[in-house]
């Protein structure tokens, strides 16, 4: 059987979620082969061979952290040279994009971002994107060269299904023209305790109807009592009631939860584009005519300040 390379996202050898869905995706096509690049492979192993992956094709360099992704695109290409995949699949998050483009320019193959679904066909890979602001559906396939494909979080439940994990040393050459754009300063992002946004199987989001930055916490209790991330519209965002980094939208982030909760946002097409695609989705808002009302699962016509909280107490009293 065909192999197939996967990009491991992780911090530290900490596999991070996206990647075990990857892996569940790419035995759809192939044999797994993982790449891991920096710190902690042998640690990352054990996961990864416990989710598929045939081998795991690791190599750290001090270029990897010091330098922007071009050093990570060479490794990559290496790692391609040395398997001769049936395609490449990476994450769908803003460097996994970026390398993604840089290897298929490289490798001159076509490119497919923010799948949500892979399936086997005679041809090669088929994946399904969800396009036009999440209006339509396309089931689309690489037609030149070795598909390179980004998938969305959330898109894949991960799968146990042991394998080797053998992990092999992967010889790389960092070019001189990828030391362009040295990084020479990070400051670490503030925890909050809740999930990455983007990651995250449940999202409670907050718009214009929460009415000031103030009224957030109602929004962030309904989050915790979930373990769930918090989002917002772009007018919340646009008003400085939350931070840009938590927007949900074309111009934010895209979001594909098993739940996503919208309390106090109308629907515009803005915000649709970045969360349609969630599994289950329920809004509270007010006005009965609301357009995020043809989207929902469920929805409910009231106060979020007055459904917000009694949900909150509700959920976190069948905790116990």
């Amino acid at each position: 059987m065909a192999e197939v390379l996967v990009y491991v996202d992780h911090v530290d050898g900490a596999v991070r979620k996206p990647t075990l869905e990857l892996l569940t995706l790419a035995r759809r096509i192939g044999e797994p082969v993982a790449v891991h690049l920096g710190a902690n492979a042998d640690a990352a192993a054990k996961v990864l061979g416990e989710h598929g992956a045939v081998k795991v094709l690791a190599a750290d360099a001090p270029e990897f952290t010091e330098y922007l992704v071009a050093p990570k695109v060479d490794a990559l290409q290496a790692a391609y040279d040395a398997v001769s995949p049936a395609a490449v699949l990476l994450p769908s998050s803003a460097e996994g994009k970026e390398i993604a483009a840089r290897l298929a320019v490289r490798i001159g193959s076509g490119i497919i971002t923010d799948a949500v679904d892979l399936e086997a066909g005679d041809e090669g890979p088929v994946a399904t994107q969800s396009v036009f602001a999440a209006s339509f559906t396309t089931k689309s396939r690489i037609t030149k060269g070795t598909p390179v494909i980004t998938v969305k979080p959330n898109s894949a439940a991960p799968e146990d299904a042991p394998a080797a994990g053998t992990v092999e040393q992967l010889a790389v050459t960092v070019a001189d023209s990828s030391k362009g754009t040295k990084i020479v300063s990070r400051t670490p992002r503030e925890s909050t305790g809740r999930p990455e946004l983007t990651e995250a199987a449940i999202v409670v989001s907050g718009g214009r109807g929460v009415n000031g930055a103030e009224n957030f916490p109602v929004i962030e209790a309904l989050a915790d009592s979930l373990g769930a991330a918090v989002g917002a519209s772009r007018a919340a965002v646009d008003a400085g009631w939350y931070p840009h980094t938590n927007q949900v939208g074309q111009t934010g982030k895209s979001v594909s939860p098993q739940l996503y909760i919208a309390a106090g946002i109308s629907g515009a097409i803005q915000h649709r584009a970045g969360m349609q695609t969630s599994k289950t989705i329920v809004a509270i808002n007010k006005d009965a005519e609301a357009p995020i009302f043809d989207l929902v699962d469920y929805g409910v016509v009231g106060d979020l300040f007055d459904v917000v909280p009694a949900l909150t107490e509700e959920v976190k009293s069948r905790k116990g």
